[in-house]
């Protein structure tokens, strides 16, 4: 039995206190204007669920190097926030200010100080987790987006004919794999980076092969976006973006027999979140039985939309349940109910004929799957 040391995994749903960390480089003169900009969002900001703190920081040694940190009982309550549409118009002040920005996420496991009382700490949410989380190196994230119906098959083409871009980006990271699929007019490409995920999407964003598929595809997106202009790519690829909240592997190379799937969980509205912990929980469930055909599974999810990625040894319907991450009492009903009412017949008493048959409708068709040479 693999133990949980074992486990290659990430999650947003482990119950920690999150420290989020936004390093930030201004343009020279900006400094007031960002700090008008600051005031009015940190105002917004206080007033979200989840929220405990932050901090504004200047270096000591660069003017123009700032630091916000901030703390949130969890990071489910972070994420709601920062993937939503009040988000992006909320931050929007700031981008004339700012020259360069990266934002770093960190489960607290230990802290030294004041000891907080037991009714502090239970204000303030979270806990700190016995031991830490085994990771492989590797950054998962992915983007999704709509394209005009009807234009499906000419998307596809062009997703599928694009040249890949050099994988070494610098001495430190590397692009690992690419996986794009289509379900109907939603398009999600999900990648794996070895290192610093900004670098690298912003390493592939340079590429004149990418650049040129980017291009062609624009006439097709339900969502108009130019990419000359800064304000208009960053507002479409924050709305795009589709983070990992969750992922686990066992450790080693995997089983050879295995394919990649994309699966679409259609949420009921205001439900992405929980659909997500309860994939999340169910694979971590699955970790332990040696005969789950799922090697690996991570799990995306912005608002309603969910989609989670497996790695299955076999085919993917000889266990629908397993593979849906619905096996065990009661657990196909709990995911029925979270999803939206046409995904499973409506009903919240499905049953393993209504699993098959939704596991067929949320696999995407995959368009390509490029491992770095």
């Amino acid at each position: 039995m693999t133990t949980l040391s074992e486990r290659i995994s990430q999650s947003a749903f482990d119950g920690s206190r999150l420290r989020v960390v936004l390093l930030l480089d201004l343009h020279d003169g900006a400094q007031q204007r960002f700090l008008q900009a600051y005031e009015h969002m940190r105002n917004q900001v206080a007033s979200v669920p989840g929220h405990i703190s932050d901090q504004l920081c200047q270096s000591i040694e660069n003017p123009s190097q700032w630091l916000i940190t901030s703390e949130w009982e969890s990071a489910p309550p972070f994420l709601d926030w920062v993937n939503s549409e009040e988000h992006v118009e909320t931050v929007r002040p700031l981008h004339n200010c700012v020259r360069d920005t990266r934002s770093l996420r960190f489960s607290v496991l230990r802290e030294t100080g004041k000891l907080h009382t037991s009714a502090e700490a239970a204000q303030l949410g979270g806990g700190l987790q016995p031991f830490p989380r085994v990771g492989d190196g590797v950054v998962r994230h992915a983007l999704t987006f709509t394209v005009k119906p009807g234009s499906e098959a000419v998307v596809a083409e062009i997703l599928a004919g694009y040249d890949s871009p050099e994988a070494k980006v610098d001495e430190h990271t590397r692009l690992r794999r690419t996986s794009l699929f289509m379900h109907g007019n939603r398009v999600v490409r999900a990648v794996e980076v070895q290192g610093d995920l900004l670098a690298a999407l912003r390493h592939v964003a340079r590429q004149p092969e990418v650049r040129a598929v980017e291009e062609a595809i624009n006439p097709y997106l339900e969502q108009d976006r130019d990419l000359n202009d800064p304000d208009s790519a960053r507002v479409f690829f924050t709305r795009a973006a589709l983070p990992a909240v969750h992922h686990l592997a066992t450790a080693g190379e995997g089983h050879p027999d295995v394919k990649r799937h994309a699966l679409l969980y259609p949420a009921k509205p205001g439900c992405g979140m929980a659909l997500a912990r309860l994939l999340a929980q169910q694979d971590e469930a699955a970790a332990d039985d040696p005969s789950a055909c799922v090697d690996s599974s991570t799990v995306f999810q912005r608002d309603d939309i969910v989609v989670r990625l497996v790695d299955v040894r076999g085919s993917i319907d000889c266990d629908p349940l397993l593979a849906l991450g619905a096996h065990g009492p009661r657990k196909a009903a709990m995911l029925a109910r979270l999803l939206d009412d046409d995904a499973v017949g409506g009903g919240s008493s499905a049953s393993e004929e209504d699993m098959a048959l939704f596991l067929k409708k949320a696999d995407m068709r995959l368009i390509t799957d490029r491992r770095a040479r």
